[in-house]
């Protein structure tokens, strides 16, 4: 069973939001907030598999509630999908860097956002390829790629690491990535957390953030 906290300041948005959850046998809606404290204090006393958390709310952001989450050991396991009304909101980026797992249009399909709900709690990343790729056009191309940080990582990545994470940073789930290498799915995976380890990643989405900043992979390159 995938357990949901949501967290919106708008009781219409939660409510249909939840209408749509309570139809699924696999998903349960365990608690709801109406700003970031009030999530920070349910997701400790529930603790979903996913949280999904609107950017711009009272009291305290979706993006300090996602920081504090991401922050906390107890936490890890929870995956946290940040909810926006534009597809490219200025907020999305940092979102990410704050340890989401990925973001949802607030009209996203139906079906897109049970799908989404299921892909987050796997602890895949919310990041299709053209959404990728205008994100990072947008926020971190506006200068050169930043360069690898001491001790980040980097430097440790095996050849066939770095290919991974490239690939990753594109969007491709596991099994489309061992598709491109023709390597098995658990084998990709096994390269994707050993990237993670060494570049102390929370997740995917944090991943690909530090793939582009760090100038391992650049916009245009595919």
């Amino acid at each position: 069973m995938i357990r949901v906290l949501l967290v919106d300041d708008q009781p219409l948005i939660r409510s249909g939001f939840r209408a749509l959850l309570d139809l699924e046998d696999d998903i349960e809606v365990v608690a709801e907030a109406a700003d970031g404290q009030e999530c920070l204090a349910l997701v400790k006393e529930r603790l979903p598999d996913v949280a999904l958390v609107d950017i711009r709310m009272p009291v305290m952001d979706g993006i300090e509630a996602t920081r504090r989450m991401a922050a906390d050991p107890a936490l890890a396991d929870v995956h946290v999908v940040i909810l926006t009304n534009y597809g490219m909101d200025e907020y999305v980026f940092e979102a990410l860097r704050a340890g989401a797992a990925g973001f949802l249009v607030k009209d996203v399909l139906p079906e897109d956002f049970l799908h989404a709900v299921r892909v987050a709690a796997r602890g895949d990343a919310l990041l299709a390829p053209a959404l990728t790729r205008r994100l990072i056009d947008r926020y971190v191309s506006r200068g050169q790629p930043r360069p690898a940080r001491a001790g980040s990582g980097l430097e440790e990545l095996t050849g066939r690491e770095r290919e991974v994470v490239a690939l990753a940073a594109q969007g491709l789930s596991n099994d489309e990535i061992a598709g491109h290498l023709v390597i098995s799915p658990s084998t990709a995976k096994t390269h994707i957390n050993r990237a993670m380890a060494k570049l102390h990643a929370r997740d995917r989405a944090q991943l690909v953030v530090l793939a582009y900043e760090s100038g391992l992979v650049t916009p245009g390159t595919f």
